[in-house]
């Protein structure tokens, strides 16, 4: 029997089939292994398009949450100027505040959401549009209500300007009328001309007998003429001083002696106040008598005044008188 290293035919034929199938296994399994290796980079690949979307959507979904926030602080921008409107456009900007308000709630609401929706963004954008559309119609009508408050000013001021020149005027014409009426009274003081001032002695039958001594003399008769060219007809009072020898005014109870204002010598008591009808341009004679009681020696001075003014004046010397006199 012989032995020999090398193998023979019936020895390759036996280990043949167990090394075809290791390699076929091998082979499956490198198959598998690639064929993972290809799932698993398909797979990864769809997961990093899938992680780009997603933060791609996010970094829109922020850049459109940023842009939304800087609208509508720019509308809280312009909303906030309406707020130095004066008081009486406030109140009639009333009526949109309410909706305003909620309406900024809401779009705060969906800004203040960490994870915003695109559809509650979307939502907020519509809301921001309305409430810029209810600003410049606000911003509208105060655009109004200020160009109305600038022409009421204006027709104020010129109100104020005209009243003024009225006011202006009625001064001049009330001042010119004034003193076209004190002329007018000055002018239409009367004057007093032939004064006659006549002491008598009254005898027992009633005559009177004209004396100068004073002892003698019973009353003084006064008598003077008075007219003006322009004087309104009728009744004016006449004011007759009488003053005494000593210097004073004589007072008569029965003559209802009292005092008067003068123009320009402030009060003065007067002995007789007469009233007298007149009629313009005609001449008008007044006559009193005026009996005090007693005459003293010395000279009487009689004073006439209408209107305030000194209009006439006159003297009467009464001589002292002998026993026998």
């Amino acid at each position: 029997m012989s032995t020999t290293n090398f193998p023979t035919a019936s020895n390759e034929e036996v280990r043949q089939p167990g090394k075809n199938y290791k390699n076929l296994i091998i082979g499956i399994l490198a198959v598998a292994l690639v064929g993972t290796g290809a799932a698993l980079a398909v797979k990864s690949s769809k997961s990093n398009d899938t992680i780009q979307a997603q933060q791609t959507q996010i970094s829109t979904l922020s850049d459109q949450k940023s842009d939304i926030q800087k609208s509508f602080d720019a509308s809280l921008a312009r909303l906030d100027s309406l707020s130095t409107v004066n008081t009486s456009m406030q109140g009639q900007l009333d009526g949109d505040k309410k909706q305003i308000a909620e309406t900024k709630a809401e779009i705060r609401k969906i800004l203040n959401k960490r994870n915003a929706t695109a559809a509650e963004l979307a939502r907020a954008k519509t809301l921001i549009a309305s409430l810029n559309d209810k600003i410049s119609g606000m911003e509208q009508q105060i655009a109004q209500l200020t160009q109305d408050n600038q022409q009421l000013t204006q027709d104020k001021q010129q109100l104020t300007q005209e009243k003024q020149t009225l006011t202006d005027n009625l001064t001049t014409t009330t001042a010119t009328k004034d003193s076209l009426a004190h002329q007018v009274d000055v002018a239409s003081t009367l004057n007093a001309s032939n004064i006659a001032i006549t002491p008598v002695k009254m005898r027992h039958n009633g005559s009177a007998k004209t004396t100068t001594k004073a002892n003698r003399v019973d009353k003084l008769l006064i008598s003077f003429d008075v007219n003006n060219r322009i004087a309104q007809s009728g009744t004016t009072d006449v004011y007759v001083c009488v003053i005494g020898p000593d210097g004073k005014p004589i007072s008569v109870q029965d003559l209802n002696s009292g005092t008067f204002t003068t123009r320009d010598a402030g009060d003065k008591a007067y002995t007789a106040k007469l009233p007298v009808a007149i009629e313009t341009d005609k001449t008008k004679n007044v006559q009193f008598s005026f009996a005090p009681g007693k005459f003293q020696q010395g000279n009487y001075k009689i004073e006439i005044y209408q209107n305030g003014f000194l209009i006439g004046q006159g003297s009467q010397e009464l001589r002292k008188g002998g026993l026998f006199s």
